[in-house]
């Protein structure tokens, strides 16, 4: 971890500018390294693919034989109450997501071929306010 973050602070402004103002450059290979340490959820792991039969615990026996899970969450649709087919471990190091993404990644569990990448932070409005919100209010007449 220490590492990491001495590499991205070393390479983060070694990048060139082709005139001022303008965007800074990064190599492609620096890019997950720089966006995991600054996003802060390196050890958070989406789990894409999974069998509506996988539950919370079988999630996070599945992934603890790669290090320590810390919580296993499967996301559950609220209306029929059954998983939505992904799912998220927390590990307690970003070594041991590492090695699971390296691991299960493309590999059958349950039945079902599951895709894990880290997690990416959620993205929205943050109000918890769902996005259709109903018929538009009418224009007032002046």
């Amino acid at each position: 971890m220490a590492a990491l973050r001495k590499l991205s602070k070393n390479l983060m402004f070694s990048s060139h500018f082709s005139r001022p103002n303008s965007r800074i450059l990064l190599s492609s290979s620096l890019l997950p390294a720089l966006f995991i340490s600054s996003r802060g959820i390196a050890s958070k792991l989406f789990v894409g693919g999974l069998s509506f039969y996988t539950n919370e615990q079988g999630l996070s026996e599945a992934f603890s034989q790669y290090g320590q899970v810390i919580e296993a969450k499967i996301v559950m649709d609220r209306v029929s109450d059954r998983s939505k087919g992904f799912g998220f471990v927390t590990y307690a190091s970003e070594d041991e997501a590492e090695k699971a993404i390296a691991e299960m990644n493309g590999k059958p569990l349950n039945g079902r071929v599951v895709f894990v990448d880290y997690a990416k932070p959620r993205s929205g409005s943050g109000s918890g306010m769902p996005i259709a919100r109903g018929p538009p209010e009418p224009a007032p007449e002046n």
